[in-house]
């Protein structure tokens, strides 16, 4: 009754005033990224971390970024209580706190209604935790029974992701393909402030993958050359890592991008992959992820010639490894 969704924000017809955005997902945060520069007073309540299920080093920095350009965060803290008081503000109370708002916005993501199926009398093997159906290749534990998209367990909640599988789902069944999706190799960008790209594993995942000694982070901050005239901006802001599997020729596992129009900006690949050129223009994370789904190594990254100056150069420059323990600031372009 007192709180809103992602959905209701853009239907409020007043001002929603001073906003508290309950969650720390990628949705929470984008709200709360827009509302702020919008000039709104708003609050992340985070449960936890921020950003689940991405990489962590880069969540931390988006999180920074918009604390710094004035967005404020509760860390640790779930709301206990919500109320209307005789103003007509809302009290959020909190264990070890309170405050009035004008608006709540829960962003804390959504259940899978599975439970009125009838599942369980099929057979169909369900999360305990989640509820999401267990499935691989989009097959259930029923093998005529498939799901595709976010009612899936373990996989990114992402609208092209279900059209994409489910596409390659139809060709398997009815049109003789033997195609499978390649969940892991998936391009996402989060439009928080600071717009977030990845492609790839996180630097977590690809460590407990292939090991500590098995894995590089080429890394480096830098400044678009859009944000050296403006004065309000600040220099070596964005930052640009990939991660590699030294075990496996240097085959870049993931990128991940810290930068403006991180999901809009344009490269040219040209890479010999597997006996043939990918040549195209395509947005920085998904022409880096053709790369990737193609067996790129670093060395076929670092031979290309960017273009300059433009932000997606940035990933053809790399030569500083975290274990290097070089700085990764740059003091020139």
């Amino acid at each position: 009754e007192l709180a809103i969704t992602s959905d209701d924000i853009f239907w409020k017809k007043d001002d929603p005033g001073k906003v508290l955005v309950v969650g720390a997902s990628y949705i929470a945060l984008e709200c709360a990224g827009f509302l702020t520069s919008f000039g709104r007073d708003v609050t992340v309540m985070a449960r936890s971390i921020l950003l689940r299920g991405f990489d962590q080093d880069m969540a931390q920095k988006v999180g920074q970024y918009m604390e710094d350009h004035g967005t404020k965060f509760l860390h640790g803290k779930v709301p206990t209580r919500l109320s209307k008081t005789d103003s007509g503000k809302i009290l959020v109370e909190w264990d070890g706190g309170s405050d009035t708002f004008d608006t709540v916005l829960a962003a804390i993501g959504r259940h899978p209604d599975t439970e009125n199926l009838g599942l369980k009398s099929l057979g169909v093997e369900t999360s305990a935790d989640t509820g999401r159906i267990l499935t691989k290749e989009e097959r259930t534990s029923v093998p005529s029974i498939y799901a595709i998209g976010d009612v899936q367990e373990g996989h990114l909640e992402l609208t092209p992701i279900a059209i994409e599988s489910g596409k390659l789902l139809a060709k398997r069944l009815y049109g003789g393909s033997k195609a499978v999706m390649d969940y892991r190799n998936v391009c996402t960008t989060i439009f928080t402030p600071l717009e977030y790209g990845s492609c790839g594993l996180s630097e977590e995942d690809a460590t407990e993958s292939f090991g500590d000694e098995a894995v590089d982070v080429y890394h480096t901050y830098f400044t678009p050359l859009e944000w050296t005239l403006p004065e309000n901006r600040e220099y070596n802001q964005c930052y640009v890592k990939v991660i590699v599997n030294r075990s496996d020729n240097d085959r870049v596992v993931g990128f991940h991008i810290l930068s403006p129009n991180a999901g809009e900006v344009s490269c040219c690949l040209n890479f010999y992959l597997k006996y043939f050129v990918a040549l195209s223009v395509l947005k920085i994370a998904q022409g880096f992820g053709i790369g990737m789904k193609l067996g790129m190594r670093f060395q076929d990254l670092s031979e290309l010639v960017g273009i300059h100056p433009t932000i997606a150069e940035e990933l053809t420059l790399l030569t500083i490894t975290k274990k290097s323990g070089k700085t990764p600031m740059k003091t020139g372009c």
